[in-house]
């Protein structure tokens, strides 16, 4: 989608450019408007990609399962595999050059948590309710520690949050971090369609839209001057994650060093994956089929979009065929997203639609319609599409209970609750591994809340040099 027109409009203009497009109905209510309100609508209007909506309606009609005929399992590496060593001391070492930057798609809002705010400033943790920002930040702060030299944090945010979301690191003191190394932009937006293909209004004045997606990730990294002050600051990978993961290991050197450096890595974009639970797991699966330009890529295919047949095909061995279920972790070049998006206007990742519900204003009664079924198509954008663009891309598998506690849902799976159980089953991993005794139900489930921050260990071997109780109580909470 073109980036925003700075030339001026004139009504005339406008209101023949909206029949061409079928859009008369955004200036149903000229009339009524103050001057400034009708200069306002004049340069929304002008931003808004009219002439590719058909285009991008009949692209989210065309491509999903496209390719599906040559779908094949995705190799993967694992963490324990025999040259995981020398990987992470790649990493390490790249960690220690300063060549390592953290990047948080954090557009999104609390509201299906009931939470007034960024999703990023929702209490998170186990025991203390650490919002996940600070979460992430010590984790940062932790590395920055380990390795003696600063890691810039880029944070995406959204319209809706992007005020917010400064104001909260600045009231914060950036979690102890240096403001400068902090870098935050927001994402595009894209309208907001009635079913029948119209642009919604949010207000007489307003056309309805909404955040691209994390795929605008990549745009906005070159729109904001991100890419260029990476460059600046000597960043070669972006250590990519989203926002709703208390579990997430914001940089991993052994991840790293694969991208990096592996036979079988481009080092341009590489992936994380867990097994998933089953087959109707709602996570999408890295695998490899036909892209876009027929050759056979990695890819992400969306669960809907998996066939019944192969998301529950299992192998001699019992195991789902497909079950490298996609984390939203990604390690990405500078040099490919500054590629990729050296030219904003030809580029473009491939547009998904999804049905919503979506209060509007009615130009016909003048009142806002809050609507009892769905009723608009959003459009948004997957940064995972950008795998098909690379030259090759590698995976790592890595175990769930480690590095995937997602918090989407008020209640029931990825679910708060469910996130903080899952919390403290690392937590007691790690404290097991390193002879606590910890207790357990009949289920095998831990009988205790167990938060470890950052700033204690990054990972189980940490906790060595750490002093920690022979045994944790039942029913007990621990803090370290």
């Amino acid at each position: 989608m073109p980036d925003a027109v700075s030339a001026p409009v004139t009504l005339e203009s406008m209101r023949r450019r909206l029949k061409a497009c079928g859009q008369e109905h955004l200036l149903a209510h000229w009339d009524s408007l103050p001057e400034s309100n009708r200069r306002a609508l004049l340069s929304r209007l002008a931003d808004l990609p009219l002439e590719s909506l058909r285009a991008m309606l009949a692209e989210t009609e065309s491509h999903a399962g496209a390719g599906l005929d040559s779908v094949e399992p995705v190799p993967v590496h694992r963490r324990d595999q025999r040259d995981a060593t020398r990987f992470r001391a790649e990493g390490e070492r790249l960690l220690r050059e300063g060549r390592v930057a953290a990047f948080t798609v954090a557009g999104g809002q609390g509201t299906r948590l009931g939470w007034r705010g960024p999703k990023g400033t929702f209490p998170a943790t186990v025991i203390t309710g650490k919002p996940l920002f600070r979460v992430f930040a010590e984790q940062i702060r932790a590395a920055e520690r380990r390795y003696g030299r600063s890691i810039p944090w880029y944070v995406m945010t959204s319209p809706l949050n992007d005020a917010e979301t400064r104001a909260f690191f600045k009231d914060n003191d950036y979690f102890g971090r240096e403001a400068i190394d902090h870098f935050f932009l927001p994402q595009g937006v894209v309208p907001t369609l009635d079913l029948e293909g119209r642009v919604l209004l949010a207000e007489r004045d307003e056309p309805a839209a909404n955040p691209d997606g994390h795929g605008g990730s990549l745009r906005a990294l070159r729109r904001s001057g991100a890419i260029d002050d990476m460059l600046a600051r000597g960043i070669s990978v972006m250590s990519y994650f989203q926002v709703d993961n208390p579990l997430v290991h914001v940089v991993d050197p052994l991840f790293l060093g694969l991208h990096a450096s592996a036979p079988d890595s481009s080092a341009e974009m590489s992936s994380k994956c867990v097994p998933k639970r089953n087959a109707q797991e709602k996570v999408g699966v890295l695998c490899r089929a036909r892209g876009r330009g027929g050759r056979t890529v990695t890819r992400v295919v969306e669960y809907s979009d998996l066939p019944r047949e192969l998301a529950e095909r299992r192998g001699p061995e019992g195991r789902l065929v497909f079950d490298a279920g996609s984390i939203a972790v990604h390690a990405i070049s500078v040099a490919f997203v500054a590629r990729l998006t050296e030219d904003l206007d030809r580029f473009a990742l491939p547009w998904h639609r999804a049905v919503k519900k979506t209060p509007y204003f009615d130009p016909a009664t003048g009142r806002t319609i809050e609507p009892d079924k769905p009723n608009s198509v959003k459009f948004e954008s997957f940064v995972f599409d950008a795998l098909e663009l690379a030259e090759r891309s590698l995976v790592l598998e890595t175990p769930r209970i480690e590095e995937f506690a997602p918090i989407k849902n008020a209640e029931g799976e990825d679910s708060p609750a469910h996130s903080h159980e899952l919390q403290s089953e690392r937590a007691a991993s790690w404290l097991e591994s390193n002879g606590v005794k910890v207790p357990r139900r009949a289920d095998g489930t831990v009988d205790a809340r167990i938060e470890i921050s950052p700033l204690t260990a990054l990972e189980a071997a940490d906790l060595a040099g750490v002093a920690i109780p022979q045994r944790v109580e039942r029913g007990h909470d621990l803090v370290l």
